[in-house]
């Protein structure tokens, strides 16, 4: 697999870790760091998108009436309190 070089520098007990997965594993760190900064972004990329998603929502006016509100605080046991 090609790809550009990362450097980064870890702390001694991360790095440990780290050494320690990869024999259990029998990876190298290098591949147990790249699957980490793959699943990381993947993470970070579904949330930018239902943040983005919910502002063009919020744009376009689309808002959970207080009612919808209530119901679903309801459901789940929660917003009993009056104002």
């Amino acid at each position: 697999m090609s790809g550009s070089t990362v450097t980064t520098r870890l702390d001694p007990e991360t790095n440990a870790k780290l050494e320690q997965l990869a024999k259990a594993t029998v990876r190298s760190k290098s591949f147990l760091v790249a699957e980490a900064v793959r699943s990381y972004l993947e993470e970070q990329n579904w949330q930018i998108q239902a943040i983005e998603k919910g502002i063009r929502e919020a744009d376009a006016g689309n808002f959970a009436s207080d009612e919808e509100v209530r119901s679903v605080f309801s459901k789940w046991g929660a917003g009993s309190e009056k104002d």
